[in-house]
């Protein structure tokens, strides 16, 4: 079997959207992956994205990454708020509407999980269901709080030597959540997991 993801432009809020998608024969679920920082060069061919759309891909997933707004072929202009979440939640729609019936898996990537949990809780609010959110040291300094759907299955990894997202604000983060959830850490591991994505691999896999 072909394992090529299909160049996609979506529509979005501001314009097209540029957008990988991989097709499952007999798929198990979907998988929707957010992508870092745009404003620090974060793109949806970042290594950690790539290492979690392979992930999902060999768990049976159809998976879909995008860029942002302001991004690679992506229409518009950083906007770090609201914006980004505005284009996840433009994403999910064409995926959903591939495969309406298959549950829902968002993962997401230092800014990339601010962008998901985000998301997560807003379909929360319109009544739509999430059945796994897997956050890669996420951005929490831009999470408020998180309120998930009761049966979000919500899984944090954290790398313990990460030099751009202080671990111990992620912790904090983790401490004081009230949705029941698991904390990782990977020890001996900065942000953007140099040598450690086959370890961020067998981490994610099984919880998919």
């Amino acid at each position: 079997m072909l394992k090529r993801e299909t160049p996609l432009s979506l529509d979005g809020p501001c314009g097209a959207l540029e957008a990988l998608y991989f097709d499952q024969p007999q798929p198990t679920g979907l998988a929707l992956i957010c992508h870092p920082n745009p404003v620090k060069g974060g793109t949806m061919l970042n290594k950690v994205v790539s290492t979690l759309q392979r992930t999902a891909r060999d768990a049976g997933y159809c998976t879909l990454r995008f860029n942002y707004r302001g991004v690679g072929g992506s229409a518009g202009a950083h906007d770090m708020v609201e914006g980004e979440v505005d284009d996840a939640e433009a994403a999910l729609r064409w995926l959903r509407q591939q495969q309406p019936e298959l549950p829902l898996t968002l993962l997401g990537f230092s800014f990339g999980g601010f962008v998901a949990g985000s998301l997560a809780a807003r379909l929360k609010d319109e009544g739509q269901g999430v059945q796994r959110l897997l956050m890669v040291a996420p951005a929490v300094s831009r999470l408020n709080s998180l309120s998930l759907a009761d049966d979000c299955r919500l899984t944090i990894i954290q790398p313990e030597q990460d030099e751009v997202i202080e671990a111990e604000s992620v912790y904090a983060f983790s401490a004081a959540l009230q949705h029941p959830h698991e904390l990782l850490k990977v020890a001996e591991c900065g942000h953007f997991f140099h040598g450690k994505l086959v370890e961020l691999k067998e981490l994610v896999a099984p919880r998919l």
